[in-house]
């Protein structure tokens, strides 16, 4: 595949134009990827200002009396997405779901602590402790190759 980028000041955003002989598997794969871009900007509302979140600055995420808070290391902020909306916004590398209500940022992780018999302490790099629940445990310990 050859990438080509040129610059032109008459143009206010970016865009993108496929040139190819047929629709392949690669194609097909570039588009639906550059087409969810736009949809994993994830907002959040503290002290009545929206804000736009970074996915990298994301601790966790979870769901209380149902709503849902994003944490970061700025404060807790509302989303108006529900969790499933956000696993599929989020980058499912660096993001796993441990509970029904929490996902979490795997680059923001201090340490696992597998003392704990049928489940998986978390200790958060703001200093936060969650766990995972049994559910959860197979998927995590897969992740991390234990």
């Amino acid at each position: 595949m050859q990438i080509e980028i040129q610059m032109d000041k008459t143009y206010l955003e970016p865009k993108i134009i496929i040139l190819t002989a047929s629709m392949t598997d690669e194609i097909n794969d570039l588009v639906k990827k550059l087409s969810t871009i736009s949809s994993q900007i994830i907002s959040g509302i503290k002290n009545e200002k929206i804000e736009i979140l970074d996915q990298d600055e994301l601790i966790q995420i979870y769901a209380n009396d149902g709503k849902v808070f994003a944490v970061t290391s700025n404060g807790e902020y509302a989303v108006h997405f529900r969790l499933y909306e956000l696993e599929e916004r989020l980058n499912s590398n660096q993001f796993i779901r441990i509970s029904k209500s929490e996902i979490i940022n795997l680059k923001k992780v201090h340490n696992f602590d597998l003392s704990i018999t049928g489940t998986i302490c978390i200790k958060l790099s703001n200093g936060n402790v969650t766990y995972v629940s049994r559910r959860y445990v197979a998927k995590l310990k897969k992740i991390l190759g234990i």
